[in-house]
């Protein structure tokens, strides 16, 4: 009698044993890395995107909610909804300058929407759609600096994200005017912000539509303009069916006025 009580125990707990089994592998997905193709995107039920969380109006995490919002996670939803149903099926992973590429390469998310500047050489590592947005890069200074242009800016030391296009836009332009401008480069946006405000840099540079979400009451934007920059939505080069499908989206979207509305949604016209 004792054995079979015991054996009994046994085929319970095995039983047991089988269906927590069954219900984890059922019930989660393995979504560690991804290949970036559609197929997998599909198979997964998670559009996995690298996007900023530190630009005001593109991507900024919400310090009450501990969510992250902009333009930019307004496609991320459009794209989430158009390619899986649901606009809620979609994983963000903060990035910066420096690591949004990486994160790619290395499949760890599908596609990158984090201001993400289209260039010949970028082109050569990775797709990007049709622009979504179109900028230029701009300084950010002091108001008692004095500065009225980068002209002004002899000496002077500029704070640029790592691994950004900005630094070379207006090494171009000074090299130009004949002028001899110094960089500082840090891993984020609020730090280039806090060196300008301790004095450790000059001029906060990057896009001018992110230097607006910057300003405030003892900073500027100087009215130089350099090299137009233009945004793509950006997926691997072997990616063709979803970034052909990404680039479906978003020709869409710019034809019947959706991403101008959301331009103006977040204020982005700078």
């Amino acid at each position: 009698m004792i054995m079979k009580k015991v054996l009994s125990a046994l085929l319970i707990l095995c039983l047991v044993f089988t269906l927590a089994a069954c219900s984890s592998s059922t019930g989660s997905k393995d979504t560690a890395t991804t290949d970036g193709s559609l197929d997998s995107v599909v198979k997964a039920g998670v559009l996995r995107v690298g996007v900023k969380e530190d630009v005001p109006n593109f991507g900024l995490r919400n310090t009450a909610t501990g969510e992250i919002e902009g333009f930019e996670i307004d496609i991320v939803k459009l794209l989430a909804k158009e390619i899986l149903g649901d606009e809620n099926a979609y994983e963000l992973t903060p990035v910066t300058a420096k690591t949004r590429g990486p994160l790619l390469d290395n499949g760890e998310v599908d596609l990158v929407i984090a201001t993400f500047t289209i260039t010949d050489e970028r082109k050569l590592t990775y797709n990007f759609s049709t622009p979504y947005y179109e900028d230029a890069v701009g300084l950010l200074v002091k108001k008692d600096a004095g500065f009225k242009g980068l002209a002004d800016m002899n000496g002077k030391v500029i704070g640029v994200a790592q691994s950004a296009t900005s630094k070379d836009a207006v090494q171009k332009v000074a090299d130009e005017k004949g002028i001899t401008v110094s960089f500082s480069e840090y891993a984020t946006y609020p730090e280039i912000k806090a060196a300008l405000d301790s004095g450790r840099v000059d001029a906060f540079c990057v896009d001018g539509s992110i230097l607006g979400g910057y300003v405030d009451d003892s900073t500027m934007i100087l009215p130089d303009r350099f090299s137009p920059q233009q945004y793509g939505v950006t997926s691997k080069l072997d990616s063709l069916a979803l970034t052909e499908a990404v680039d479906g989206y978003i020709n869409g979207w710019l034809e019947d006025g959706t991403i101008e509305g959301l331009i103006t949604k977040w204020g982005l016209k700078y």
